[in-house]
């Protein structure tokens, strides 16, 4: 009773000392592999274009204008989704688009620098020190006794300059040097590329850590 169930393993083993049927299964092997690893490298490479231009992008800093939070050469990971102008808060350091106004002379393409003051906040200068809406900005992330460099322009105690609706002021954290909102003024929201969230590599090696 069990003979037609056992001849089926016979009848395959015997089939498969076929050379040519072994050769076409190779083939069919290394074809169907060759396949895999193509959808796989595609799939990867779509996933990776996705990220890049939907979710996070890598960039690295070119000047010394955010030093000492941010070095030359320095790499930093920007969050572009579910991110836009209208999630900037005070402090926040994003990459945004050249203004169209920057004759600066440096480096061309997207920069990088702090955001200081809001759409319809108040701004100026006093010495070395800077005021949003009145009172002093605390900002820890600078060395004590910093120099401001030139002043916030047009801009005093009892004319401040008020950041137009959908602007935002921007410096960068070495005052002395940086060209920002100082020469170019505020940037369009809309040309605000996304908000920095990680540096991975600083002073030339790696080093993770937030801003």
């Amino acid at each position: 009773m069990a003979g037609p169930a056992d001849a089926g393993p016979a009848e395959a083993g015997s089939a498969s000392t076929d050379p040519d049927d072994a050769r076409r299964r190779r083939r069919r092997r290394r074809r169907r592999a060759l396949i895999e690893t193509a959808v796989t490298l595609l799939v990867a490479v779509l996933l990776a274009g996705l990220v890049r231009a939907f979710v996070f992008q890598t960039f690295w800093v070119p000047t010394s204008s955010m030093v000492p939070t941010l070095g030359v050469n320095d790499r930093i990971l920007v969050q572009k989704a579910f991110f836009t102008w209208h999630d900037v808060h005070e402090g926040d350091i994003v990459v945004f688009s050249q203004p169209p106004l920057d004759r600066c002379g440096g480096p061309q393409g997207d920069l990088v620098k702090r955001v200081i003051a809001l759409p319809g906040q108040t701004i100026y200068s006093s010495g070395n020190s800077i005021y949003v809406d009145g009172r002093l900005l605390s900002e820890p992330y600078l060395p004590q006794d910093d120099p401001l460099g030139p002043p916030i322009p047009d801009a005093s105690s009892q004319h401040p300059y008020r950041v137009p609706p959908g602007d935002f002021y921007v410096l960068g954290d070495n005052r002395a040097i940086s060209c920002d909102s100082r020469y170019w003024g505020p940037i369009k929201g809309s040309s605000i590329v996304g908000k920095v969230v990680l540096v991975w590599w600083h002073n030339d090696r790696p080093d993770f850590h937030g801003v």
